[in-house]
């Protein structure tokens, strides 16, 4: 597949005044030495931050996506409804994003979705729908639905509007750094921007499964400080569930099947295959995939508690696992941000880490 065209800064600026005032400014925390010591960790060689994606009112970044696309629809569009496929987070985003526009949202999940993230996506006043396990069937009832009663698509990462959204994450990085000026609502400049290349090198983590925040991340990045080597964009994904780390590798899309991707307590990471949009963004702007074992992923949430007091489901703790197990791996840096993406972790598994 060629790609026509990749999404723009001009198109992620207008995402972050689109959804101004709906999604947060999430909060950019240091992680300090003396608390990871506390957590069993040794001293980093560099300084560690968590974008807190957690912070946002769903509690992941998903609502900056799925905001931006819907905000979009034509009123016609708005008055049939929206629907989407999602394991829970991209759920939430699409149910609050419909509510404040005043669409109904119908919400395709898999049965093994956490009972967490269903029951907050009804509460948020979507309508529900289960099938089986695997991510190639919820977007295949998705389609059949939309079809048969006319609603609008909003899917969860391989849109253009999905990325130039999540997208807005990482110009907030780079604003909060003061790598690059910051923006208000309106576009005008809130203060000034400190060289690039005093940054003494940056590495940004994403989770990755379907490729919507890693591939809006990178681009938006990129395209804000273009030909600067020291700022690294790099994914993290499951070792369990690694077909973006494969295709990365092998430079063409592959896809596992659900019985392997859904081995993962990630459930947010369980995505067969990367999107077409976003396999073709993350082969231009990223820098490279690093794998995470489960027990690194488990070990990194209680980390995120004792070190910040921020909680973290699995697949938004990944970040945190990359920087702590398999910084070597990674570039030599001053700064690592990890994206925590997204905080709706299973109260039985908060339960079982606290024990």
């Amino acid at each position: 597949m060629t790609l026509k065209r990749i999404v723009t800064l001009d198109e992620i600026r207008a995402a972050q005044r689109r959804i101004a005032g709906v999604a947060v400014r999430t909060g950019l925390h240091r992680v300090l030495p003396e608390r990871l010591r506390l957590a069993g960790h040794a001293d980093l060689p560099f300084d560690l931050y968590i974008k807190a994606e957690s912070e946002q009112p769903v509690g992941s970044f998903k609502l900056r996506g799925a905001y931006n696309r819907i905000a979009q629809l034509s009123a016609a569009e708005l008055a049939r409804g929206v629907i989407t496929y999602s394991s829970g987070n991209h759920a939430q985003g699409v149910a609050y994003a419909a509510r404040a526009l005043g669409a109904k949202a119908v919400v395709v999940m898999p049965e093994n979705a956490p009972a967490i993230k269903r029951q907050a996506t009804i509460a948020l006043g979507a309508e529900i729908v289960l099938v089986g396990s695997a991510s190639s069937e919820r977007k295949a009832m998705a389609e059949e639905l939309a079809h048969a009663h006319g609603y609008a698509m909003i899917p969860p990462y391989d849109d253009p509007a999905i990325v130039a959204g999540q997208g807005t994450c990482g110009l907030e990085i780079l604003e909060q750094l003061g790598v690059i000026p910051s923006f208000d609502a309106g576009g005008a400049v809130a203060q000034g921007a400190i060289e690039v290349n005093a940054c003494g090198g940056l590495v940004i983590l994403s989770p990755v499964s379907g490729g919507g925040l890693l591939s809006g991340i990178a681009t938006a990045v990129k395209l804000a400080i273009p030909q600067v080597s020291e700022i690294q964009v790099w994914g993290a994904e499951p070792e369990l569930a690694a077909d973006a780390s494969e295709s990365f590798k092998t430079g063409r899309l592959v896809e596992w099947p659900a019985a392997k991707t859904t081995r993962t307590s990630c459930d947010g990471l369980r995505t067969q295959s990367l999107g077409e949009i976003n396999f073709e963004h993350i082969m231009r702007f990223v820098d490279g995939i690093v794998t995470v074992a489960e027990e690194e992923t488990l070990a990194a949430i209680r980390t995120m508690l004792t070190a910040t007091g921020l909680v973290a489901e699995p697949s938004g703790a990944i970040t945190l696992a990359a920087a702590l197990f398999h910084h070597t791996q990674l570039p030599h840096c001053r700064t690592m941000v990890a994206v925590l993406s997204g905080g709706n972790i299973d109260p039985e598994l908060r339960r079982q880490l606290d024990a």
